[in-house]
């Protein structure tokens, strides 16, 4: 179903159409907005309707925005929550609900933004950028939809637009080192496309000599402490800034925010630099696993402030459908990173974890049997096969899977304590205590301090 104008609205709908634009003329707001609805109903593409709909809700708001709290979570936050799940199994379904949030508060930044994720799964790009931009317009200073905005005309190829929203976040956020090299980087691809320029040029030939590139890889692999990679980072954002498209700049770049553990700042230099080098499927794994890290970062952040507020109902409640969402999201991320690269054990294996993360036990034993095959991970493999039969209630297959992984170790490291304990943990759930106490008394020989293995060792003389 793809975006329409008004010439393309259905006959049935232009009655509805006239009488709304006759409702604005009247300054009947409330009934133009409620006509609005309807047409936008049955013809969710329209998007000249959707930005009328847009200005009838503002006025009648009065172009007040109401006031964010903790994180940006904003009065009517809590309705959108519950829209997220829905929007992902339904998007076209959950258009209409969207906009009866956005009635509430026409500049909320996560009606808007969940507008944006919805309109980009069915296609409806230009939509999609209307719902940022209405967040550009009323708060330039969120600075992460923001971002998303720029990225979001980068991959539509209008570099000239993600260079203005870019020079926005950068006039609030004079810091913000990945918006000031953005606009530099946007202005030079909407150059390059202007004047038609081959993008797909040896980007090493534009590398001044190669003694900077020696200085570059040395810089990338020398230690240095916190204090001397920020000095470091400063000198390279110089280079950067003077030429964005060098490949080797922007790895080192990368490199040193993800030293920093600046997660998004890593993520979104890896990105660009595999952007940059034609496809480089290293650099393309570094960028997930970098926006990994970063989502893992925002999450401990969200967990410290529900743990600080346990009274805060509704950040308790944004707390657990980010997590829902977040295992969602791992789960799709790790599918398509499988789909890019079916051979790969690794991929494999985090793609069962996710799946065993989200209780889809029966679609995680395919991948971690698969995931079998790499040596270096076919212990951890194993141990997660066995918690994943176990959780199937398949209790001697699960046994079997981690008599396999002790099989593999020899020395009593962390690893075969860990196997040895949910060994015994089943044995002992399915009554056969002579070997659960086999398997505990084997730590416990070495490590008496383990979890629980003292009292349940010392518990079976008394």
């Amino acid at each position: 179903m793809p975006e329409i104008t008004e010439k393309e609205l259905a006959p049935n709908l232009k009655p509805m159409w006239l009488k709304a634009i006759s409702a604005v003329q009247t300054a009947n707001l409330p009934y133009a907005v409620s006509l609005l609805q309807g047409v936008l109903k049955d013809s969710p593409g329209f998007l000249e309707g959707r930005k009328m709909l847009r200005k009838c809700e503002l006025q009648l708001a009065g172009n007040t925005k109401k006031k964010a709290g903790l994180f940006g979570l904003q009065t009517g936050g809590m309705g959108v929550m519950k829209l997220h799940g829905q929007a992902k199994k339904d998007p076209l379904g959950t258009l209409p609900l969207i906009e009866k949030e956005l009635e509430k508060d026409p500049l909320n930044d996560q009606a808007n933004e969940l507008l944006f994720d919805t309109c980009l799964k069915l296609e409806f790009f230009e939509t999609a950028a209307f719902a940022l931009e209405t967040v550009r317009t009323s708060n330039p200073e969120n600075a992460k939809l923001l971002h998303r905005l720029a990225e979001f005309y980068l991959a539509r190829e209008q570099p000239l637009q993600a260079s203005e929203v870019y020079n926005d976040i950068a006039k609030h956020h004079p810091t913000d080192g990945v918006a000031i090299k953005g606009a530099k980087d946007a202005s030079a691809r909407a150059s390059m496309q202007k004047q038609k320029w081959d993008e797909n040029a040896d980007m090493r030939s534009l590398m001044k000599n190669s003694a900077e590139f020696e200085e570059l890889e040395k810089a990338s692999r020398t230690g240095l402490t916190r204090e001397q990679l920020e000095e470091r980072r400063d000198k390279v954002i110089e280079k950067y800034n003077a030429d964005p498209n060098h490949l080797m700049t922007v790895k080192d770049l990368a490199g040193i925010y993800e030293q920093l553990e600046d997660w998004h700042n890593a993520q979104t230099f890896y990105t660009w630099a595999h952007s940059l080098s034609n496809g480089d499927v290293a650099l393309a794994t570094k960028a997930a696993a970098m926006n990994d890290r970063a989502l893992e970062a925002d999450m401990q952040n969200l967990t410290a402030a529900a743990a600080a507020d346990p009274e805060n109902a509704e950040l308790k409640a944004s707390l657990e459908a980010r997590k829902a969402d977040r295992i969602a999201e791992q789960v799709q991320e790790a599918q398509k990173r499988v789909d890019q690269n079916p051979t790969d054990p690794q991929l494999r294996f985090e793609l069962g974890n996710a799946l065993y993360n989200a209780g889809d036990f029966s679609a995680a034993i395919p991948h971690l049997q698969q995931a079998t095959r790499n040596p270096h991970i076919r212990t951890k493999v194993l141990l997660l096969l066995g918690r994943t039969f176990k959780a199937k209630g398949m209790f001697d297959i699960s046994i079997k899977q981690l008599a396999d992984a002790l099989a593999d170790l020899v020395a009593m490291d962390n690893t075969k304590k860990e196997v040895l304990y949910e060994k015994g943990l089943i044995h002992a759930e399915v009554g056969d205590k002579v070997a659960a106490l086999d398997c505990f008394k084997q730590i416990y020989e070495v490590d008496y301090g383990y979890r629980d293995v003292a009292q349940r060792v010392e518990s079976s003389y008394t």
